[in-house]
């Protein structure tokens, strides 16, 4: 496994001093994708520039930007998709993680199956978008209280199947996923459209090694799923420069078996 964090651009040569692969960006914020490319260029070239390999971006849709609900404009998010995919090319990022609990999100009193086929469309229209930028889109299971719809491995597992493109895979998330007691059974059985992994604790969120957390079951579920992708820290740091060591120790050994 490749393990990085999610972190800016400018952490990469401590973060890459510590051992870690890669880092893994904001979709919004480092690719500014709701500004012009004169904005972006700076920001291409810090990506580029990077002591190492950008190859992720997490956030990718923004919450103004409903995906469910009656105010869905599929052509806006066509154009906003396209804008995404075509400058995470530029970048070499490689995936983008679909969280996105503000725009995935159903509203209050909207049928929830006429939101989960708008939510399959949004899915059928980005992965061809995806594909011709060489992206692969990840979905992230959020827990129930960050979001409404794709709160589980399940759930968002049944989802990448009803989109049935190559372009649109699954992630887990170790916080997402102990807080709200997801299900083992389901990483194992969903692990084949696994490509991407956020780790952090569960009770403050912050990265492996700073706080209680057992993460056994976790990993087992991921080594019997036979995942074997990148692993990104996702969490809170105090000082991300002075526990980049700490913390690249503690998530080799937990991708390592060891104790």
């Amino acid at each position: 496994m490749k393990l990085g964090v999610c972190a800016d651009p400018k952490f990469g040569p401590a973060l890459a001093e510590a051992g870690f692969d890669f880092l893994e960006l904001h979709v919004q914020n480092h690719l500014k994708t709701l500004d012009d490319d004169a904005t972006f260029a700076p920001e291409l070239a810090r990506i580029q520039s990077a002591a190492l390999p950008c190859i992720a971006a997490n956030c990718f849709v923004p919450g103004e930007l409903k995906i469910t609900g009656p105010t869905v404009d599929m052509d806006v998010l066509r154009q906003y998709a396209a804008v995404a995919f075509e400058r995470a090319a530029q970048a070499g990022i490689q995936t983008i993680v679909f969280g996105s609990g503000g725009a995935r999100r159903i509203p209050d009193g909207f049928d929830r199956d006429v939101a989960w086929q708008q939510l399959i469309d949004f899915g059928k229209l980005i992965g061809p978008i995806a594909q011709q930028n060489d992206v692969l889109v990840v979905v992230e299971p959020l827990n129930k209280k960050e979001c409404n719809v794709l709160t589980s491995v399940g759930e968002s597992g049944r989802y990448v199947e009803a989109v049935g493109h190559p372009n649109v895979c699954l992630l887990v998330d170790s916080y997402h996923w102990a807080l709200d007691g997801d299900s083992y059974d389901d990483i194992v059985t969903y692990g084949p459209l696994l490509r991407h992994v956020h780790i952090a604790t569960t009770s403050s969120r912050v990265p492996p090694g700073f706080e209680d957390c057992d993460f056994s079951a976790f990993f087992q579920a991921l080594r019997e799923a036979n995942y074997d992708g990148p692993v990104s820290i996702e969490g809170r740091w105090e000082d991300i420069e002075v526990q980049a060591k700490e913390a690249f120790v503690r998530l080799e050994r937990l991708v390592r078996e060891e104790k």
